[in-house]
This record gives structure tokens, C-alpha cells and sequence, in this order.
């Protein structure tokens, strides 16, 4: 990455802040926000599961600086910028290390159980191979009692392997199911943590993407809905992160309760969240509508020095999936019907 404060000791950056009081200019603050914001996504096909939180981290940095933030704060946020990416950087090693390890220690119990059947053929085989020799040596005998006597004894040796090995196979059968058990029971939990968010509760984003994926696979009939909290930023800002959380649970409890059970509901982003709706985009308008109603309204959450009420506003955007387009492409437009909401709320309220 950059470092921010070699160029902002230059000459030629000292020439260019004077344009601003504040030490950047646009040009190269939007560069830098935009970088932080690729980074983020760019941490969604390295490493799903952390992503989201990584994501959190570099919008909180971004928001952070401001239109015109000052020298000393471009400095400050790339040290957080370096420290969250140490911090993600050794969260990744360890959640792959685990996942590695998890793989080695299945490989090594089935490795086990075959060796162990293995050697066991190998002990039964000579039992066997003892009792056929047996049984020809009496090819050689005249004494009948003799032979009768052989006879049984070859049997009883055959009998007791025979029923050593079935007992031994059920054990190790056994063992192997519990393993596999065990090892399935991980694996459906670690697929339940990638698949949701781990603030809200609600889908995850990489899950949300894959049924939509689906379903354009499947050429389904649907719609997708991108709903923006207004303004939650000044919230942060005026309430701090732990109020900022709060409220986001409060606020995806309330929209999963107002949908359908039907919809998918799930988060996009830091305060942006997502609905799947199987149907056309035209007769989704009203049902968008009363969800507007429903989740915006006063919220009651616990903040540093007792509760607060924060009002709570939403803008939403609507797109129906059509023929030959990707997940991309869809929740473009989607973005596209936000934005046209966003400034007609503008211009209703300054009207």
C-alpha cells in the first residue's frame, strides 16, 4: 500500500494543499477512499467467512476521514488501515490452519481404519490359510475318529475367525460413522456461520449471492429489493459503534418480521440490506411500500449513559431479474432505482 505520510511530507503535496485547508485534495482522497473500498471487496474471494467484518473495518476508516480531512488524520488512518490488515491478515492464516487441520485429522482416521481392516484380512487370511492345511492333512488319515476329530476343530478355529472379523468390522464401522459424524456436524456448522451475518443473524452476503445465482440459473421468476438506512453514518458518528450495532439488530429483527415468509432477507453492506421475492418487480411495490412504513420508525436501544431513541429512515430500490443477466448486472439496476428513490426523498423534504 502507499504511505500516505511520504507523500504528504513532500514539497509537490504542500504546493497542492493549498487548495484546501484540510491537506487533501479531492482528486486523491476519492482515489484513496476508493482504494479502501476495493480492498474490502477484493477480501470477499480471498477469505468469505471474515470478510464481512473486514469490510466494516475499512468503511469505518473511510467514513472516518471526511469530504476535507486534515493531514493528521490521512496520516492516523493509515496506521489503522495497516493494523487492520495485520490484524485480518493473521484471522485468515488461523481460519485456514484450522480448516487444514480439520481435513488432516479426517485423512489420518480413515487412514487408520483401512490400515487396521487391512491388517486384520492379513490375521484372518492365516488363520484360514492354518485351517486348509489342516484339512489336507486328513486327506493322509485312515483313523476315522481321528478325521471327525480334525474336522471339528478346523471348523471351530474357521468359525471363531469368521465371527473375530465380523465383530471387528462392526467396531471399526462403528468408529468410522461416529468420525464422519463428527466431522459432518463441523461442516454443516461452519457452512451455518458463512452463511449468515454474524451482527444481524440475517443471510450473509456471499449466501444471498449464491441464491440469487441460483435462481438466474434456474431462470426463475424474482425480484430483488436494496434497502439503505439513511444518514446511519451521522448516527455512528453522534452515538458510536456499539449504539451503531444495536441498532442495526434492532433494525433487521424488525425487517425480517415485516416480510414474508417466503422472502429472503439478508445484509449487503454496513447499513444496506437485501430481500429476495419471488415475484415480478411491478407487484413487489406495494408490499416494498409497507415495509418502508414498518421498519422506519423511532428504535429504543441502550447507549453509554442510558438509553436513546433514534428515528430511523430507509430508501429502497427495486430491479426484476431479466433474461441473460448476471448477479452483477441485476443488483446494478437495483442500485440505480435506490439512487432515483434517494433523490426524490431529498427533494421532498427540502420542497
Amino acid at each position: 500500500m502507499i504511505t500516505l505520510k511520504r507523500y504528504l511530507d513532500q514539497s509537490t503535496y504542500r504546493d497542492t494543499c493549498q487548495e484546501s485547508e484540510y491537506g487533501l485534495s479531492e482528486t486523491i482522497l476519492k482515489a484513496y477512499c476508493a482504494g479502501l473500498t476495493q480492498m474490502g471487496e477484493c477480501g470477499v474471494d480471498a477469505c468469505p467467512d471474515l470478510a464481512p467484518e473486514f469490510s466494516r473495518g475499512l468503511k469505518r476508516i473511510v467514513e472516518s476521514l471526511g469530504p476535507l480531512p486534515a493531514k493528521d488524520s490521512v496520516i492516523a488512518s493509515e496506521d489503522a488501515v495497516r493494523e487492520l490488515l495485520r490484524g485480518w491478515g493473521k484471522q485468515v492464516s488461523s481460519h485456514y490452519d484450522q480448516k487444514a487441520s480439520d481435513v488432516k485429522d479426517l485423512l489420518l482416521v480413515m487412514t487408520r481404519t483401512a490400515e487396521s481392516l487391512g491388517n486384520k484380512d492379513e490375521r484372518v487370511a492365516r488363520q484360514i490359510d492354518g485351517v486348509s492345511q489342516q484339512l489336507k492333512s486328513i486327506v493322509n488319515l485312515n483313523d476315522v475318529s481321528r478325521i471327525r476329530a480334525s474336522v471339528e476343530a478346523s471348523a471351530r478355529e474357521l468359525r471363531e475367525s469368521l465371527s473375530k472379523m465380523t465383530a471387528e468390522g462392526k467396531a471399526l464401522v462403528e468408529h468410522l460413522r461416529a468420525e464422519v459424524s463428527t466431522y459432518q456436524t463441523k461442516l454443516e456448522k461452519a457452512e451455518r456461520i458463512s452463511s449468515c451475518d454474524a451482527l444481524t443473524g440475517l443471510g450473509s452476503r456471499h449466501w444471498i449471492e449464491s441464491r440469487i445465482q441460483e435462481r438466474i440459473v434456474a431462470g426463475s421468476h424474482f425480484s430483488i429489493v436494496l434497502i439503505d438506512i439513511e444518514s446511519f453514518h451521522t448516527v455512528v458518528e453522534t452515538y458510536g459503534n456499539l449504539v451503531g450495532d444495536l441498532l442495526l439488530k434492532e433494525f433487521a429483527r424488525e425487517l425480517r418480521s415485516s416480510c414474508r415468509f417466503t422472502d429472503i432477507v439478508g445484509r449487503w453492506g454496513s447499513d444496506e440490506f437485501v430481500i429476495l421475492m419471488d415475484d415480478a418487480g411491478a407487484e413487489n411495490r406495494p408490499q416494498v411500500e409497507r415495509l418502508r412504513s414498518s421498519v422506519s420508525r423511532r428504535y429504543h436501544v441502550p447507549g453509554r449513559t442510558g438509553y436513546v431513541n433514534v428515528s430511523l429512515a430507509v430508501t429502497t430500490g427495486i430491479a426484476e431479474c431479466r433474461g441473460g443477466e448476471d448477479v452483477q448486472e441485476l443488483i446494478g439496476r437495483a442500485d440505480q432505482d435506490l439512487c432515483r428513490d434517494k433523490a426524490l426523498r431529498v427533494r421532498e423534504k427540502s420542497a
